[in-house]
């Protein structure tokens, strides 16, 4: 059987990979991307390019946008050329970028009203796991329309969740980041705490990253900030974003996230000082002596 066409929108650290995993899976795909040099790479590499959001989504049964936040989704889908007034009824839409509970439900209506099918199916991972097919993908909405999209998510995916109706990826995704980013700025404080003490560095970080603090995240991080290597894997400037879109969906659940405030204003510090398109780990440079 021949695999369905795909559109994918947005071609940022985390697009890129994905749009590799399906063109290496065999599926014929068409890219779009606001710098249209971006799309031109992948076309050399197999895809086709779109000068617009409706433009790819014509012909295609999948349509998959990844961009930054939630102004970047409004415009890839609604806008006068975005990709749902060129998608086919019928098709599935899937949303995979971070953003509110709220315009998720407000983009799912929309798709509704036109008569295809929605699901928001944000992920977990960074851009080594993009480029290796190593996502984990959170998905609410239908499970029939889980199940139409799922083989071309399954190329780009460690693990596929379905957490129930529309919403629930996105919520999850931002409880997650929440939970990361104030872990990642609690060992800021901490590394700066440390080389500002006389103790060895090195010995010290062992202690925090083989004991109890010592996540997966904890340890990744700890080895990007002593390096110091701030590559992007993951956007400051986008942490800063989810961190606080998560504040603003415990809001709205009568429910001060202090934790994820205290982290947005060091990430906010740091975006401040310049290094919002550094790798998440900058945020303890503000912290350090200079």
């Amino acid at each position: 059987m021949s695999k369905p066409r795909i559109a994918l929108l947005g071609l940022g650290i985390m697009g890129a990979g994905m749009a590799r995993r399906l063109l290496g899976g065999g599926f014929p795909l068409t890219v779009w991307n606001r710098n249209p040099a971006k799309s031109a790479v992948l076309a050399a590499e197999g895809a086709q390019a779109a000068a617009t959001p409706r433009e790819a989504a014509a012909g295609a049964e999948i349509i998959i946008s990844m961009v930054a936040d939630d102004a970047a989704s409004r415009g890839v889908w609604l806008g006068a050329n975005g990709a749902l007034a060129g998608a086919a009824k019928g098709v599935v839409l899937i949303e995979s970028s971070t953003l509110t509970v709220s315009w998720i439900m407000e983009l799912a209506q929309a798709v509704a009203a036109h008569g295809s099918e929605f699901l928001d199916a944000p992920v977990t991972g960074s851009r080594i796991h993009a480029a290796g097919g190593e996502l984990n993908f959170l998905v609410g909405g239908p499970a029939a329309a889980l199940e139409r999209a799922r083989p071309a998510l399954v190329v780009m995916s460690r693990s596929i969740t379905h957490l129930g109706p529309v919403g629930s990826g996105a919520m999850i995704k931002l409880i997650n980041n929440f939970v990361c980013g104030t872990q990642i700025a609690a060992l800021a404080e901490a590394l700066a705490l440390i080389e500002r003490s006389g103790l060895d560095r090195a010995q010290a970080l062992a202690v925090l990253t083989e004991g109890a603090p010592g996540s997966p995240l904890v340890k990744t991080i700890a080895a990007r900030m002593t390096a110091p290597d701030y590559t992007p894997n993951f956007l400051l400037r986008l942490m800063a974003k989810d961190l606080g879109y998560a504040i603003q969906e415990g809001g709205r659940r009568q429910l001060p996230l202090l934790t994820a405030t205290a982290a947005l204003g060091l990430f906010q510090q740091a975006v401040a000082l310049g290094h919002g398109e550094k790798d998440m780990s900058a945020v303890v440079e503000p912290l350090r002596k200079k």
